[in-house]
């Protein structure tokens, strides 16, 4: 194919997205114009075959599907157990201060998963470089040093193997922000390139993971136009819907890669969103995200207690607009977030029926997720 032809199918490309975001953000300001508007029901599709169990859930284990923690130590809490056993919490992150060795982590992820009867969530940021919480597990190198598709995929598989070995079935990986701009806070982590090349190194990252460790496509919709990450300070950033479009497109080929985690970013686009950052923006979310990319999977936040947030509200606040805004998954990365979280969300969905049922779709969603990781896809409370 030639340079000239590859050009005209990018430019098409550039411009069908670029629609697409202009019918998403109008699409998602009228349907996002009141916070307790009952979210629509998502197309038919194999998300759905999780609906029943979510809706025969109790609404405090609807409501734990949606909580991702995490805790100090090598050692899994009593608290942690017991919310695991009970339906309180979908499972946890853990970080380099939780996996000091493979031994030392194999006997955590043992013991959080008979707490959960084998439904426990277990993920980890593993990017490669400096972001690899798993310190004695693939990855070395950054994805900023992967250059060609056959080295995204095979760090990607080597990084499936060994965090399943040990037990994780979550990564919050590949960076499918493009971080190729001067002063990009995401160009050490991110692929090189443009949009196009990055795009590729996704679409072959995505499924080298393999079928027992989740990828997680981020941060969407595109974190590698700023300066600052957002776990430091807010973030604004104020593209044109036209280039945002542009960042889109390795997302685009996560979702072709039937990707089954997006994380969302803690910036503001001011062009998609005047108001509300991307974790907390229905018409991100849900209008284009969900309704114009036709994402399927788990949308999970970046860590709920970043500077991005914590200069808006509180983590608990922000963890129910995020609910409201179409996220499915709240990431809690402070060990006593759930206290403020969990109490919040439950009293909102005993309430508000339409918080209830949003919190019911998005528990549909984590539970098809837990299927096809091959794991129980309720918790154990649900069954006494």
């Amino acid at each position: 194919m030639t340079t000239t032809k590859l050009q005209r199918i990018r430019r098409r490309r550039i411009t069908a997205l670029a629609a697409l975001v202009l019918v998403a953000v109008t699409a998602g300001l009228i349907v996002g114009a009141s916070r307790d508007d009952p979210e629509p029901e998502p197309p038919a599709s194999k998300e759905r075959e999780a609906a029943p169990p979510a809706k025969q859930l109790p609404v405090e284990q609807a409501v734990g599907q949606l909580l991702v923690m995490s805790f100090d130590g090598t050692t899994a809490p009593d608290y942690i157990r017991r919310r695991l056993r009970d339906g309180q919490g979908t499972g946890v992150i853990l970080f380099a201060k939780n996996a000091p060795d493979s031994a030392t982590l194999k006997t955590l992820t043992r013991t959080l998963q008979r707490a959960a009867d084998g439904s426990a969530l277990i993920a980890t940021d593993q990017e490669g470089g400096q972001i690899r919480s798993v310190p004695f597990a693939p990855p070395e190198q950054s994805q900023a040093t992967l250059a060609n598709p056959a080295a995204a995929a095979g760090a990607a598989k080597a990084a499936g193997t060994d965090l399943a070995a040990n037990g994780i079935n979550v990564n919050l990986a590949p960076v499918a922000d493009i971080g190729s701009g001067i002063g990009s806070v995401m160009a050490g982590r991110a692929y090189p390139g443009d949009a196009e090349q990055v795009s590729g190194l996704v679409k072959a990252a995505v499924p080298a993971y393999g079928r027992r460790v989740a990828a997680t496509a981020k941060h969407f919709p595109g974190l590698g136009r700023a300066a600052a990450n957002t776990d430091d300070e807010p973030v604004t950033i104020d593209a044109s819907r036209r280039e945002l479009a542009g960042d889109l497109e390795p997302f685009d080929a996560a979702i072709d890669q039937e990707v089954p985690l997006v994380m969302s970013s803690h910036a503001l686009y001011s062009a998609l969103d005047g108001e509300d950052i991307a974790s907390q923006s229905r018409p991100i979310l849900t209008g284009l995200l969900r309704d114009e990319l036709g994402f399927k999977g788990a949308i999970v936040t970046d860590s709920i207690e970043a500077q991005a947030v914590l200069s808006r509200s509180g983590i608990a606040e922000a963890a129910e607009r995020s609910i409201d805004a179409g996220t499915d998954l709240i990431l809690m990365t402070g060990s006593g977030s759930w206290n403020e979280i969990q109490p919040r969300l439950l009293r909102r969905a005993r309430t508000d029926a339409a918080f209830r049922a949003r919190v019911r779709r998005a528990a549909a969603r984590v539970i098809a997720l837990k299927r096809r990781l091959g794991l129980t896809s309720q918790p154990p409370a649900a069954g006494r």
